[in-house]
């Protein structure tokens, strides 16, 4: 008797589909720039936006200002600082089980931007002050107002989750799913690799 060939990296899994330890790779890289972004930018605001009028870029579209925020967008929530890390922490969580059973490259760059920028945040909630799990978040961009008169004042995390999220929107109504298979408008599963011969077969089969 031969033994079965054991599955590897690239191999196929039980339904045909192969595995895309690759997405993986390419959610944590995405991760991280997220990440490295966000840092290097709060970093710089805090250096040369302190105890500064905010700097007004493209005509007045954009403004630079510096703004710590205890809250969501508008300061929302300010009073209770202690729950965004706790709910940040449920959201890093799910994306790392749902890494488990990913095999799509958008979705990787969609859950790669929503853990980038969720990581960026929690690190202000935990290590700024005034307190670990109270601290106030960093922020710098304002646009057309200076302090957040018309939209909430945001950094480059705040930008990576609503990214993120908007392309994962965006997939699912597309039908594209996590483990890299899609599903067409009449809500069967459609062939990955658009094989013409399995779809005949798959019409053979139902026929």
């Amino acid at each position: 008797m031969t033994a079965a060939p054991s599955a590897g990296p690239g191999s196929a899994e039980p339904g045909g589909r192969r595995l895309r330890p690759r997405a993986v790779a390419l959610l944590g890289a995405v991760a991280l720039v997220a990440l490295v972004a966000d840092v290097l930018t709060k970093h710089w605001a805090l250096a040369a936006l302190t105890d500064r009028e905010p700097v007004r870029l493209l005509g007045g579209a954009v403004y630079l200002s510096l703004v710590r925020n205890s809250g969501a967008a508008w300061s929302i929530g300010s009073g209770h600082t202690w729950v965004f890390p706790l709910i940040t922490i449920g959201v890093i969580g799910w994306i790392i089980f749902m890494a488990s059973r990913l095999r799509s490259t958008p979705w990787a760059v969609s859950l790669g931007l929503v853990l980038g920028g969720a990581l960026g945040n929690l690190m202000d909630r935990i290590f700024r002050a005034p307190a670990p799990f109270h601290g106030h978040v960093v922020d710098m961009v304002s646009v057309f107002g200076p302090y957040g008169e018309y939209f909430p004042v945001f950094n480059v995390a705040d930008s990576s989750l609503v990214c993120g999220v908007v392309l994962a929107v965006l997939l699912e109504l597309t039908g594209r799913q996590r483990d890299g298979g899609r599903v067409g408008r009449d809500g069967r599963p459609v062939d990955p690799a658009g094989d013409p011969a399995t779809a005949g077969a798959e019409q053979r089969e139902r026929a």
